[in-house]
């Protein structure tokens, strides 16, 4: 028999997966995070899944860790090369402002804070990102409490802003509303 001539098979790999996951995460919540609905979207078996995750949990566990993992990565570790501490926060608004794809997933595990898998990343992630803007005030020039306080206000704006849109869908704004928005931030969070 000869092999090629069988149509070729779609192999993915974990990654596949974990993409496939954060993407029916954003778009539909934890709770909806189904290997069937998942194979199906991908045209794939659920062999294929098995392949490289035990359960669901594990596919999760995964998809959670590349979430972090890519704030950790692709956000803080490029505004943290940035020599100017005064640059850095105007950088990190705009560059975090234009990633819609982790707001989304961000939003969905808000939602599910009720998971257990869900609140020990939650709180992992929250407790760097504070950290980060901790230490970020603080080498732009804000005595420690003050930039724990304006650490804290920043990530509130976040958060807020996050529920507002992806759990309220207020407010609708056009780009231009929405990048005057981000200077206002920006002007408003930014230490003279």
């Amino acid at each position: 028999m000869n092999v090629s001539s069988k149509p070729e098979r779609t192999r993915l790999s974990a990654e596949d997966w974990e993409l496939a996951a954060l993407q029916m995460i954003a778009d539909q919540g934890v709770g909806a995070l189904a290997v069937e609905a998942l194979a199906r979207h991908l045209g794939v078996t659920k062999g294929s899944f098995y392949w490289h995750f035990r359960t669901r949990e594990a596919l999760l566990n995964a998809a959670m860790e590349r979430w972090e993992q890519y704030g950790e990565r692709e956000i803080i570790g490029q505004i943290e090369q940035i020599a100017d501490p005064r640059q850095r926060l105007p950088e990190l608004f705009r560059r975090v402002a234009h990633e819609l794809q982790p707001h989304r997933v961000y939003a969905a595990l808000l939602k599910a804070l009720d998971h257990p898998q869900v609140v020990p990343v939650m709180a992992r992630v929250s407790q760097r990102r504070m950290e980060f803007l901790t230490t970020v005030y603080r080498e732009a020039g804000l005595p420690p409490a003050q930039a724990l306080n304006r650490a804290r206000l920043t990530y509130a704006a976040y958060v807020g802003f996050l529920q507002l849109n992806f759990t309220l869908g207020l407010p609708r704004l056009s780009h231009e509303e929405f990048d005057a928005y981000v200077e206002h931030m920006i002007a408003t969070l930014t230490p003279a």
